[in-house]
């Protein structure tokens, strides 16, 4: 299976956006009012939640993400306003006099919820209101409908009208509502509940089957997809044989959210050009990734591609600049700091290895960019490199101080620079800040730069004039 270039794809999401509010502490004691818990509350940690994680979900993976959601006027709001604008989200959203936003506080302690406080009143949009909202819809890929039955999707026909008449395919991941509200749909993604909610109970595959081509037909549905939690997922067209995906074994430590992860990476995937099995076998490996994270969380597409190539390691090693780009992103990911530095590294000597030792100091990854051997002879002059590009990579990515190895062919690094957006660019010697090649670019999005120490009495040149002396 190809990986999907999330980059490409445009998702616009449509549906009912939700805070999730964390109060997390620790119980030592019982109340002396009632004999409940006391949690000592020590932070509080604010997540978008319901469509608003889905359009997480869909930035995370990197695709340009649009969403469309009733909020109140309060601080919830904001809150979410701004957390969602982190992300490089577009946001429309559509403020309610009258309702608040909906929030959801969990008080957690040690990692286990110990109770859940919903506040919401259903939102009342008019079907004018909200499609006078989609301004992002011509510009899109593909639509998503995240229906949490708040009221923000309370007419999915018009919604699924409108995607059509722009020619862009509606993925939908309905509630409680009757299928046919939402005939039309290129996929209904119902998980088990919802759907024996309107179908009943089944007694087989077959007969899950039968009722699903059964509501595509008399709906116009081209898919559906059933997610049926430690049963996998069963995708059903009216034109091949089903398909069953077992779920991923993994230990589950919270399923919040996992449906929405699915939908996003199907929507992003679709959008990005690849077959809905394929779009949905990802969802299923990204939803065995978010169960194992605490709470509503998203799934990044380094995460997914690791899982999907594992035999490809991003960890360390000698890279190509795409495949250092993707283990960037991963490293990112896990908030780790990238720091960067470039050279010839000719002959290895102790200078190198100290300084490249003080430069992984300044942060969690260390990427040294390395000459070819045709730059460097520019550089250097006939008869350099002594050791070949090859050599010379294999020997860094050796140190333990160093996690990445990248060439590059062109004089400075400053087009690798522009592709990473390393945290820190760094040199050694006897440079000045200002005589660093791509020091005002790094600047220019806020990155660092720094001249580290220079080590007397290790250089290159003079080790090459020994040898030539012998």
């Amino acid at each position: 299976m190809d990986f999907p270039r999330f980059e490409t794809a445009r998702v616009l999401t449509v549906g009912d956006a939700m805070l999730d509010r964390y109060w997390h502490g620790d119980t030592r004691r019982v109340s002396a009012e009632a004999p409940i818990p006391v949690v000592d509350v020590a932070k509080v940690e604010d997540r978008p939640g319901g469509a608003a994680n889905v359009a997480l979900n869909v930035a995370g993976l990197g695709a340009k993400a649009s969403l469309v959601a009733a909020v109140g006027r309060d601080e919830m709001a904001q809150t979410l306003r701004d957390k969602l604008e982190a992300s490089a989200i577009s946001l429309s959203l559509i403020e309610s006099k009258v309702s608040p936003t909906i929030t959801k506080i969990r008080l957690v302690s040690r990692n286990q919820q110990m109770l859940r406080a919903d506040f919401e009143t259903p939102f009342q949009i008019a079907s004018d209101s909200l499609l006078g909202a989609l301004a992002a819809l011509p510009d899109c890929d593909t639509v998503i409908l995240s229906d949490y039955d708040k009221g923000t999707v309370s007419h999915p026909k018009a919604l699924i009208r409108e995607a059509a008449k722009h020619g862009k395919p509606c993925l939908v991941d309905p509630k409680f509502k009757p299928f046919a509200d939402y005939a039309g749909a290129a996929l209904l993604k119902p998980n088990k509940l919802e759907l024996e909610h309107v179908l009943g109970h089944w007694g087989s595959d077959e007969e899950l089957v039968r009722l699903c081509k059964a509501v595509m037909a008399a709906n116009g549905i081209k898919a559906m997809l059933v997610t049926r939690a430690a049963e996998g997922m069963t995708l059903v067209t009216q034109a091949d044989d089903p398909q069953h995906f077992p779920a991923k074994t993994r230990e589950v430590y919270d399923t919040s959210g996992a449906g929405d992860t699915v939908i996003a990476v199907i929507a992003a995937a679709l959008a990005a050009g690849a077959p809905l099995r394929d779009a949905v076998a990802l969802s299923n490996l990204a939803a065995g990734l978010v169960v194992s994270h605490f709470g509503v969380a998203s799934v990044s597409a380094p995460e997914l591609r690791q899982v999907l190539h594992p035999a490809e390691p991003l960890d360390r090693g000698k890279m190509t600049a795409e495949q250092l780009r993707l283990a960037v992103q991963l490293a990112r990911s896990r908030g780790e700091r990238i720091v960067f530095t470039n050279g010839c590294f000719d002959i290895l000597h102790a200078g190198h290895v100290d300084y490249l030792a003080e430069a992984r100091e300044e942060g969690e990854r260390l990427i040294v960019a390395v000459n070819d051997d045709a730059s460097v002879r520019r550089l250097k002059g006939e008869g350099r490199p002594i050791n070949n590009l090859e050599h010379r990579m294999t020997m860094l990515a050796g140190l333990a101080a160093v996690d990445w190895v990248v060439p590059f062919g062109e004089d400075t690094p400053e087009q690798l620079l522009q592709q990473l957006q390393p945290d820190l660019l760094v040199k050694g010697g006897d440079y000045k800040v200002d005589q660093i090649v791509g020091a005002d670019f790094v600047r220019s999005y806020g990155g660092q730069v720094k001249v580290l120490k220079l080590v007397e009495g290790c250089s290159t040149s003079v080790l090459a004039e020994k040898i030539k002396g012998l």
